[in-house]
């Protein structure tokens, strides 16, 4: 019981009174404390959703603009995570998008001026915008770094200017050039990327570090083989469906299984009979489509040293490569490639290819340029040494692994000895010395490949030591220079900027002295001024014929194939992605930030 004290001796009011009794009847309350509230019940957290995507490789990196890094996977980065001024519709025609830039048109033809007005929302994920430093960046690398795709429109360039805090861009060119809407397409990020020591490749080799699309790249584990694109929050306009895409390495029977077992709702691998038969087993049957692939991949001649400087030489071992054969091992479902400019599943594509010489002419032509074969063993040789030709195929590439398998194989067979290597993408496409690595069977990025025949193996002769000799190759500090290369060439876009690109002599300029070469040296300049009206606005009609004429006569490359991909869907995927081939630059998964996850 509590027992109130007794009131302080002063001057009582009725009120003073009432407040003093309650403060006292409440400290005299007892009783135990009232019970804590409830601990609120956890909400169960959505599993995100997700799409499966299989593919045959990651590929090299993800820079869409280096030749060592295309593969389908990096065109799929490209799409959904950099920003592009302009986008290829269905018919390959350029569309403004609205989400970068506002408007961009030619203001001067005096100099050629074209004038961008940026997206005032367009930012990165990091939260800088997409600005004019990004399109200086873009230019700037295409002018002087080695090894690039279609850099001959950015060589035009004379001055990239900012306005309105960097939200406006005007850039000069030093002729008119038609075929503007094509550049400025994946922009890179430069605030990230202009001070970064090598990160023109390093940076960009295990993903993309910020995103201006509606995907991001959340995560890369080459181990796994595995590509995470999460929903990019920060992106301004429409989100993307899905919380997740992902990109995952498999092989034909994990394919066939995964889309059995509803594990992966799409595959995109290379048309091919083995993907065919594994596809067999599925059942119900999925969706197939065929998607040709933005590249057709050619036979390299290097043109500037060693025995392919003479054309005779390389109108020979043209002769003596059967490019359908070599197609039919490799890649049957693939397109032949008998162009130099289209690719075959381009409109408008006809075969410039001549007739093709029989051995017998070949044999007549290296006779020409000083070649010997012996008689007792049919082996050729340059002034009295064997000829021992290097043939490089990048190891990132399983399938240029196996063209080098075949066409080394053709040329045993023919007398000629060819020793194969295999180094990196970015060295062998963008160095005229690269290392002299021997195939591996397992490539950088986790595939097993098949390992190139060593010399002689087609023949069942001894293998002849792979030593490069003076006569077919040229030693230096940095390695060997690969007398064949196996490379891609980029196609879809504007043909005279292309065929420049790819076959033109680079030019030097106040601003790059020393201009990258090509991957193979190959530089005629008579040809030059036909490629410079093909990039011009007024290119005669029977220009690109009279290029393609001399191109088979000079030889700086042999066309292969156009690879092909297999575009595979089950029904529940069909109906949540409507997915088909896509643009012919972008490719299937083109709108896939619209796509839901299947149902069940």
């Amino acid at each position: 019981m509590c027992t109130p004290p007794s009131l302080p001796a002063v001057r009582r009011t009725p009120a003073v009174l009432v407040v003093l009794l309650a403060v006292l009847l409440a400290a005299c309350t007892s009783g135990p404390a009232p019970p804590p509230p409830p601990a609120p019940v956890p909400t169960p957290q959505p599993e995100p959703t997700q799409l499966v995507v299989g593919v045959d490789d990651l590929g090299a990196g993800f820079n869409p603009h280096l030749l060592a890094h295309l593969s389908p996977v990096t065109t799929a980065l490209a799409t959904l995570v950099l920003p592009s001024v302009f986008r290829v519709d269905a018919e390959g025609v350029p569309r403004l998008d609205p989400t970068i830039a506002t408007s961009a048109r030619v203001v001067s033809t005096d100099p050629f001026t074209v004038t961008y007005e940026l997206n005032l929302e367009a930012s990165w994920s990091s939260n800088a915008p997409i600005a004019a430093e990004d399109f200086v960046y873009l230019w700037e690398r295409m002018r002087v770094e080695p090894g690039v795709a279609d850099a001959a429109g950015y060589q035009l360039i004379t001055e990239v200017r900012s306005r309105a805090g960097g939200k406006a861009v005007d850039v000069v060119f030093s002729q008119p050039y038609p075929a503007w809407q094509r550049l400025f397409s994946e922009l890179l990020p430069a605030h990230i990327l202009k001070d970064a020591p090598g990160s023109w490749v390093g940076a960009l080799t295990d993903g993309l570090p910020v995103s201006g699309g509606p995907f991001r790249i959340a995560s890369v584990d080459r181990a796994r083989g595995e590509v995470v694109l999460a929903r990019n929050a920060l992106y301004w306009d429409t989100p993307a469906v899905l919380d997740e895409l992902v990109l995952r390495r498999l092989d034909d029977t994990a394919m066939a299984a995964g889309l059995a077992s509803g594990g992966v709702d799409v595959t995109l691998p290379e048309a091919d009979p083995g993907i065919r038969t594994a596809l067999d087993g599925v059942f119900p049957a999925p969706r197939t489509q065929l998607a040709p692939q933005p590249t057709v991949t050619q036979l390299g001649l290097r043109g500037d040293s060693g025995p392919f400087a003479d054309p005779r030489v390389r109108q020979a071992i043209g002769a003596l490569v059967d490019r359908e054969a070599v197609r039919a091992a490799v890649s049957p479902e693939a397109l032949p490639a008998d162009a130099f400019g289209l690719a075959p599943s381009e409109p408008g594509y006809a075969a410039t290819a001549p007739a093709r010489p029989d051995p017998v002419a070949a044999g007549e032509l290296l006779a020409a340029a000083g070649w010997t074969r012996a008689v007792t063993t049919g082996r050729w040789a340059v002034d009295g040494a064997p000829v021992r030709l290097v043939l490089g195929a990048a190891a990132e590439r399983p399938e240029d692994l196996r063209v080098a398998r075949v066409v080394a194989a053709q040329l045993d067979a023919a007398g000629i000895d060819v020793t194969v290597i295999a180094p990196p993408a970015v060295d062998l496409f963008g160095q005229q010395a690269v290392p002299a690595t021997p195939p591996s069977t397992t490539s950088p990025s986790g595939v097993t490949t098949t390992a190139v025949p060593p010399p002689g193996a087609a023949s069942g002769r001894t293998p002849t030591p792979a030593t490069p000799t003076p006569t077919s190759v040229v030693a230096a500090p940095g390695g060997v220079e690969a007398d064949l290369i196996v490379l891609p060439r980029t196609v879809g876009g504007a043909p005279g900027t292309e065929l420049a690109s790819d076959y033109g002599c680079p030019t030097p300029t106040a601003a790059v002295s020393d201009p990258p070469r090509s991957s193979t040296g190959f530089c005629f300049p008579a040809l030059q001024p036909l490629l410079d009206e093909l990039v011009s606005a007024t290119p005669r009609p029977t220009t690109s014929a009279v290029v393609e004429r001399v191109l088979w006569q000079q030889l700086p490359a042999l066309p292969l194939f156009q690879p092909v991909t297999l575009v595979v869907s089950t029904a529940a995927a069909d109906a949540v992605t409507g997915i088909g081939p896509g643009p012919f630059q972008t490719g299937p998964v083109t709108g896939a930030e619209r796509w839901r996850a299947p149902v069940g």
